[in-house]
């Protein structure tokens, strides 16, 4: 048994999933954009059962960030197929690139089908997921089924990118589907009174009661968006879009900001299995060069004014002292005549000299 597997092995007997339960990255664009991820298991009985996917990587000459939170139920294996599998068939639909958005339907479709046609070896549990693609920096997809919730903060206000799919709200999909939704005190709205999300993959005993079409969006990424958060119903139970946005805001570091957030979620008496990913677009300032003289060699520009406006008033300082020797040209041309008028000074003594 190799290392890896033998970690995996410790963290599933303490009560983690197989997944490590904290990392980071970052991207290699100009746009500079790092992600770092924080899992907690909750005060449940069982296993850990919240798996997390983040990774940018390069694909057709685009970079592509690829995060996902799977808030599994009933058994750890849907979220954990989900995590493997995913982003794998969203990335071999053919139309990804032109069509994305029917793409990333697609996708969920095929991949749901499949977790129930393994529903022997993959148990009778489920799993809600929000993706998040993040297409060369610049542009944000987001999709999901379920409670798993994708915010965006931008100048320093939430914005929900994601939809809840909470059984009261599609109430009148599951009663024409054959099912209901059961209302008892004390409780949260359940499909057939057995669970809390109108929407999830797996789940086939409930399935023809369920959905699992995702709801997309897209955001573009411009220079007023700050950070993104993904994160389980763990987090969204406890808090509010703009309480977690406020919770994390002032921290730079993306593992640390997400880590943050999950203990602000555990002080507030949050008892589920906790994970969150935070995305943060570092402001990358360029030091631009410029040469100083014919040699080429480069010199820092001074803070404040370009290094070109700078020598613009050098230049300007030069031509007064040019004015002021043109003057003293002009002084020399009296002196010239100075020197004329003494020829008949000259002259004058000559004649004195003659009567003699």
């Amino acid at each position: 048994m190799a290392g890896r597997d033998i970690l995996n092995k410790m963290k599933e007997k303490v009560g983690l999933s197989s997944s490590a339960d904290t990392g980071k990255g970052k991207s290699k664009m100009v746009k500079h954009v790092t992600h770092g991820y924080h899992l907690v298991k909750g005060k449940s009985y069982h296993d850990m059962e919240d798996y997390v996917f983040a990774q940018f990587k390069n694909v057709d000459d685009h970079e592509l960030g690829l995060f996902a939170i799977f808030d599994g139920h009933l058994s750890h294996e849907v979220p954990d197929y989900l995590r493997s599998h995913l982003f794998e068939n969203i990335l071999k639909e053919p139309d990804f690139w032109t069509k994305t958005e029917n793409a990333i339907r697609r996708a969920y479709r095929v991949t749901d089908k499949t977790i129930l046609e393994k529903a022997v070896d993959l148990g009778r549990g489920g799993s809600t997921a929000v993706t998040a693609i993040l297409i060369n920096c610049k542009k944000l997809v987001v999709a999901n089924v379920g409670d798993s919730r994708a915010v965006i903060c931008k100048k320093g206000v939430a914005k929900q990118l994601s939809i809840d799919h909470e059984p009261s709200k599609e109430r009148k999909l599951i009663e024409n589907r054959g099912g209901f939704v059961s209302t008892f005190p004390g409780d949260v709205p359940r499909v057939d009174g057995r669970l809390a999300v109108a929407r999830a993959f797996g789940d086939k005993s409930l399935k023809e009661h369920l959905s699992s079409e995702p709801d997309v969006s897209m955001e573009i990424i411009d220079d007023d968006t700050e950070f993104i958060i993904l994160a389980s119903d763990g987090v969204w139970k406890v808090m509010s879009n703009q309480e977690a946005v406020d919770c994390i805001k002032n921290v730079k570091d993306a593992r640390a900001a997400a880590k943050q957030l999950n203990e602000e979620a555990l002080a507030r008496k949050s008892t589920d299995d906790i994970s969150c990913i935070v995305l943060r677009e570092k402001k990358m300032k360029f030091l631009f060069q410029f040469p100083c003289c014919s040699c080429f060699c480069f010199v820092k520009p001074k803070k404040g004014k370009p290094q070109e406006k700078d020598t613009k008033p050098k230049e300007k300082d030069t031509k007064p002292k040019e004015q002021e020797a043109k003057p003293q040209e002009k002084e020399a041309k009296p002196k010239e005549k100075e020197a004329k008028e003494t020829k008949p000074i000259e002259k004058e003594a000559k004649d004195e000299k003659k009567p003699e």
